[in-house]
């Protein structure tokens, strides 16, 4: 079975789908983290980051790999913690951006997505990656919620910078957001991880 979770940033999407997979015993699969290590590698060896053809090769030669828990790894080196820095925070948009990139990206997470039980979350999941998935979740948030849920995740950033952040990131993202006509809206502003999980896995069961 595949769980998709779409939704914007600072919605929930990476707390809800770890702590779905975890409970649910699926995999777990962050997309996002994919573009995200492609940019630190691309950094590390000085490709430009607006060469979406060299990009979407580097994408194709050394492929991101996901350990049993959250670890990400590429080209042979545990990348985890680093893909969260503020620099890597600031360059994926554009190497995102590339439909190569996008294009490779995609072909991988077909590929992790069909082996088995899983949870994927993401952009244009439920649409584009896996529109067979079985279960699909748009969760959405306030701004000021998601913001501050963006602040807890990166110590030292003002609140009204990251409510910025967020705003320029969605539009930046809306060509690659999109609700599946079928998904199940589930809007997380008032709502603790636990729950959210609760609801989710009520739509699991019903579908199996």
């Amino acid at each position: 079975m595949i769980v998709a979770i779409d939704g914007p940033a600072g919605a929930g999407k990476s707390s809800v789908a770890t702590e779905l997979a975890e409970r649910l015993g699926f995999r777990y699969l962050d997309t996002g983290a994919m573009y995200r290590a492609l940019t630190w590698l691309a950094l590390r060896d000085a490709v430009a980051l607006d060469d979406g053809a060299a990009l979407a090769e580097l994408a194709r030669v050394r492929p991101v790999v996901f350990g049993l828990g959250r670890e990400v790894s590429i080209d042979g080196v545990d990348v985890t913690a680093e893909i969260r820095e503020p620099e890597i925070d600031a360059a994926v948009p554009v190497v995102a951006s590339h439909p190569d990139v996008r294009a490779v990206m995609r072909g991988r997470q077909r590929q992790l997505g069909r082996r088995g039980n899983v949870v994927i979350e993401g952009r244009d999941i439920g649409v584009v990656v896996v529109p067979e998935a079985e279960v699909k979740v748009w969760l959405i948030a306030d701004p000021a919620v998601r913001a501050s849920r963006r602040q807890a995740e990166r110590a030292g950033l003002e609140a009204e910078h990251l409510a910025e952040e967020l705003r320029r990131r969605d539009e930046r993202d809306a060509v690659n957001t999109h609700r599946a006509a079928d998904a199940v809206e589930v809007d997380t502003t008032e709502l603790d991880l636990h729950e959210v999980v609760d609801r989710i896995a009520v739509l699991v069961e019903a579908a199996r």
